[in-house]
């Protein structure tokens, strides 16, 4: 039950997560040209700087929250998906492990390289949507996984 419920939290910061980085995102390869007004430009028309801190914290709190329940995944989730042999998705859920490792370990970059906003701006960007296409994995293969196992 408290497993379920750390799942359930954990779902709910990835979506803040991705809400956060998705605007930071389209802000940064997508800006809202001067003169538009329709819901998508709304969405583009934010400062990607302001993101930063909040996608810090966001992260780490999720990562943290999926590390707590890893053991779990591990223990009642993937043996049945072997005996069953739906290796696609213990193959997903390894790439996810990977790149989100690697998401966080760029994490002081992101901070560094958004902290000097006038400088580096293509390095920014290409750190901001390597984190980002990271957590759109992540989600994405979780939900995944969660519908071919189920969990709790």
């Amino acid at each position: 039950m408290f497993i379920t419920f750390l799942l359930i939290l954990h779902g709910i910061f990835a979506v803040f997560l991705i809400g956060a980085l998705t605007h930071q995102t389209l802000g940064v390869f997508w800006p809202r040209r001067p003169g538009q007004t329709d819901f998508v430009a709304n969405a583009r028309g934010i400062r990607p700087q302001v993101y930063v801190e909040g996608v810090i914290v966001l992260f780490v709190i999720t990562f943290i929250l999926g590390a707590w329940i890893y053991p779990t995944y591990r223990v009642f989730v993937r043996p049945p998906l072997e005996d069953l042999r739906i290796l696609y998705a213990i193959g997903l859920f390894e790439l996810k492990e990977n790149f989100l490792a690697i998401s966080l370990a760029m994490l002081p970059a992101y901070w560094y390289f958004w902290r000097r906003t006038q400088d580096y701006p293509a390095t920014r960007a290409w750190i901001t949507a390597i984190i980002s296409f990271s957590v759109w994995f992540g989600f994405l293969t979780g939900h995944i996984l969660n519908n071919v196992r189920g969990f709790g």
